[in-house]
């Protein structure tokens, strides 16, 4: 490494929030970036740990160690296309991703890892600064036409591979707008949209056809998709979601959360009211907010209520509180199971764990309250059990109840019904991670509607990966890279 001794000389430093007060008046990005001197000597503790085990955290299999050498070189452009060779959207991962990487980071053994996402995102950001991203259109064209069906980070990546290869790539996505649940499930203060309209731009260029507002099942059918194209790509995501099994869950006012993150990510595009929510406007201004479900569609339904005006919000979490702190010998470098508190737990928000909701209150047909009690997990057979505590029944006050509790698998729809393929015993599209075939001959399947509901991270390496098989399945071999 460049500076064998940084990572004993210099002090872990990471990106900084704007105070919540400021913030909470946009729905802008509100991420500080580091100094360019500061970056450097955060990336000269990288230490030569012999195995870096970040390789392995990372998804996409990131040459972290390389990157970082080269940008404490002050190399950014070198580092860039390093980035680059293994994930097509740095910018996306750099401000989303959980970062595992860092879990992994040897230096995380005594809680103070790399700032690998950080170093990320200011060598993507870096790259559009000084114009080194520009289109990169394959030498040749071979002729071969495909369809992707879905325009989330799967479907963005396994495209842009495939078009990169000289393949006719053409995106369908439902929605009015590219980018799936990086458009209308990711708030804009986390990841501003002009992010991805740029990376659309540079696809176009490459020689992609994108046609939003198509659903494939309904507009157009997948028979015809299938004698069209050479071959077709399921890379639409988990949006089926969990829902609240309550008697009286059809009362007003209770609301899956992706139906109440896509309304603003739609006014932040600047779609009016009746255009954003046709349905009815789900709004958290001056009401009291509960969330139901601990996870990042949580944390973003925190957000955004609070950006909203919302008189309070309580976000209740049905498994037991997580150690602050976790076992490192026993874990690492392993993703552990730990508290996690985002920026939006620090935007006016009560948190509580181990809460079963048991039923929703209601008065002239919304509702007002929840009946919850405290629950306890025991280990019976080896497996934990839920079991209620007896007399521990209490109530929130609600005027607004968000549904945040995960997603079950693709949606049950025209599309999964026509394109009449198999699915694994969680309900997701069944293909390995070697071929990415479906049951169904010229049919793939990668990212959430292949995995389940995961990361953006793990939706680039899929869209990758299935590009390649896709890519050997047309020309019988490859050299698109895994």
């Amino acid at each position: 490494m460049g500076k064998p001794t940084g990572f004993l000389e210099i002090e872990r430093q990471d990106r900084r929030y704007t105070k919540p007060e400021v913030r909470l008046q946009s729905y802008n990005e509100f991420i500080e970036p580091l100094a360019p001197e500061v970056l450097k000597g955060q990336a000269s503790r990288c230490m030569d740990c012999g195995i870096p085990f970040c390789h392995n955290g990372c998804p996409v299999n990131n040459m972290i160690p390389d990157w970082n050498n080269l940008v404490y070189k002050d190399q950014f452009q070198h580092a860039l296309t390093v980035l680059h060779s293994t994930n097509n959207f740095p910018e996306f991962t750099g401000r989303v991703c959980p970062a595992p990487c860092e879990a992994s980071c040897t230096l995380n053994i005594d809680d103070s890892p790399v700032t690998i996402k950080t170093i990320e995102c200011a060598i993507v950001d870096r790259g559009w600064e000084e114009g080194w991203i520009v289109p990169l259109t394959a030498s040749h064209r071979t002729g071969k036409t495909i369809a992707v069906i879905g325009s989330g980070p799967a479907g963005l990546a396994c495209s842009q591979q495939l078009a990169r290869a000289g393949h006719s790539v053409t995106l369908f996505e439902k929605n009015d707008r590219i980018g799936g649940l990086l458009r209308y499930g990711i708030p804009d203060f986390k990841m501003e949209k002009h992010l991805i309209d740029r990376r659309i731009e540079q696809m176009t260029a490459e020689g992609m056809e994108f046609r939003p507002g198509v659903e494939v099942g309904v507009t157009v059918s997948m028979e015809e998709l299938l004698a069209e194209f050479d071959a077709v790509v399921l890379s639409g995501g988990a949006e089926w979601p969990r829902d609240l099994a309550v008697p009286n869950r059809k009362i007003d006012g209770i609301h899956f959360a992706m139906d109440f993150l896509r309304q603003q990510n739609k006014r932040d595009a600047g779609d009016d009211e009746a255009k954003a929510a046709p349905e009815g406007t789900i709004s958290a201004e001056g009401k009291h907010v509960v969330v139901i479900g601990g996870g990042d569609t949580g944390s973003d339904c925190i957000g955004t209520s609070a950006r909203q005006g919302a008189a309070s919000i309580t976000q209740i979490e049905i498994m037991p509180k997580p150690p602050v702190k976790e076992n490192k010998p026993l874990v690492w470098p392993d993703w552990p199971n730990k508290l996690r508190s985002s920026h939006a737990h620090d935007e006016g928000v009560a948190r509580d764990w181990s809460v079963l909701t048991k039923d929703a209150v209601s008065e002239n047909g919304r509702v007002t309250a929840l009946d919850c009690a405290r629950v306890e997990w025991v280990s019976e057979g080896g497996r934990m059990q839920m079991k209620e505590v007896a007399g521990s029944g209490f109530q929130l006050k609600a005027d607004l109840v968000l549904l945040a509790m995960g997603f079950l698998g693709p949606n049950r729809n025209a599309l999964l019904d026509q394109a009449g393929v198999e699915l694994d015993q969680r309900g997701n599209v069944a293909a390995n991670t070697v071929e990415y075939r479906t049951s169904r001959d010229k049919l793939f399947a990668a990212g959430d509607m292949r995995r389940g509901q995961s990361l953006v991270v793990w939706a680039i390496r899929e869209g990758r990966q299935c590009a390649r098989s896709v890519d050997q399945f047309l020309m019988g071999k490859t050299s698109l890279p895994r």
